[in-house]
């Protein structure tokens, strides 16, 4: 019998890094830190609309200015 498939937060952490590895090796190859956000950002928007739709994306992004503003995004305080 197969192993069971890691919890949902292993996988999430483990995406997290896989995606942060890229990150890494595409500012190595000379990209633009705000370019890779934008087309990560473009490529988990289009992979939610597929799987969720478009209304309920659109209802997850109206979220996204509190959340940003309460500081759920921020890693390090700022200067």
């Amino acid at each position: 019998m197969p192993p069971p498939p890691p919890s949902p937060s292993a996988q999430k952490a483990r995406a997290l890094e896989l995606v942060l590895a890229a990150w890494e090796q595409a500012r190595g190859e000379g990209v633009a830190s705000d370019l890779i956000a934008s087309s990560a950002m473009f490529a988990a928007l289009t992979e939610l609309v597929d799987l969720h739709g478009a209304e309920a994306v659109a209802a997850f992004c109206d979220t996204l200015p509190a959340r940003v503003r309460a500081g759920e995004f921020t890693l390090a305080e700022a200067p």
